[in-house]
C-alpha cells in the first residue's frame, strides 16, 4: 500500500521549490539588459533558457497539481491508463507520475 502522505508532501515540497524557481526565472528575466550590443546577444540567449527552465517548471507544476488531485480523490499510485498500481520506484523517481512502466513504455 504506498503512503499517500509521504508523497503528498514530497510532491508540495517540489511545488514550493518550483514557485521559488520560477520566481527567481521571472526576477532574471525582467532585470535590465546591457547597452552593449555583444552583451546584450548574451543576455538574449541565457533569456532563452531560462524562459525553456519556466516553461518545462509549468508542466512540471501541472504534473504535480494533477497528482494532487489524485491524492485527494485516493487514486494516486494507480495507473491512469490501465488501473494497476505504479511501483514504488518508478514513484520515487517520478513522484506525480500518472502512468505506470508498462504504459509510460507504450507511449
Amino acid at each position: 500500500m504506498i503512503d499517500q502522505a509521504h508523497y503528498r508532501d514530497i510532491l508540495l515540497a517540489r511545488k514550493r521549490e518550483l514557485y521559488r524557481r520560477l520566481n527567481r526565472i521571472d526576477t532574471d528575466l525582467d532585470t535590465l539588459k546591457s547597452a552593449d550590443s555583444a552583451d546584450r546577444a548574451i543576455e538574449r540567449e541565457n533569456d532563452e533558457v531560462l524562459e525553456e527552465f519556466g516553461h518545462t517548471g509549468l508542466k512540471e507544476l501541472e504534473a504535480i497539481e494533477a497528482a494532487l488531485d489524485r491524492v485527494a480523490a485516493g487514486t494516486f499510485g494507480i495507473c491512469a491508463k490501465c488501473g494497476k498500481p505504479i511501483s514504488a520506484a518508478r514513484l520515487e523517481a517520478v513522484p506525480h507520475a500518472a502512468l505506470c512502466e508498462e504504459c509510460i513504455a507504450s507511449l
